[in-house]
Parts: structure tokens; C-alpha cells; sequence
């Protein structure tokens, strides 16, 4: 038997909804063990002079306690 945990991460990127998430990834695997999935659960941009500036996710990141 085993038991998951799921905890919510934001992430920004400067280039993209696929970069932000990747570096929220990336960066959770460094402080959680066994992370088995992660889900987008909000992602919008910030906008500044009339461009984005930035692309934030929300992630639901999903391991599997030891």
C-alpha cells in the first residue's frame, strides 16, 4: 500500500506556460521525493506596456510519502 500527497506550487517564466512549468517541476524534485505527477490547475500571464511579461502556472504536484 501507499500513500500520495498532492501540494500546490506556483511557478513564473519569462518564456512560456510550458517553461514555468517545467522550472516548477524542476525545482519540487529538489525539496520532494517520489513525485509521481503534477497537474496545471490555473495558468495566466502578467501583462505590462501592453505585453506579456510574464507566464505564471499553478501546479497540483502529486509524491508518494516514504
Amino acid at each position: 500500500m501507499s500513500v500520495a500527497k498532492i501540494t500546490e506550487i506556483t511557478s513564473t517564466s519569462d518564456k512560456s506556460f510550458e517553461d514555468a512549468v517545467t522550472s516548477g517541476i524542476e525545482r519540487a524534485n529538489k525539496t520532494l521525493k517520489n513525485i509521481t505527477s503534477a497537474w496545471v490547475a490555473d495558468q495566466n500571464v502578467s501583462v505590462e506596456n501592453g505585453k506579456i511579461s510574464s507566464y505564471n502556472v499553478r501546479l497540483k504536484v502529486t509524491f508518494v510519502l516514504e
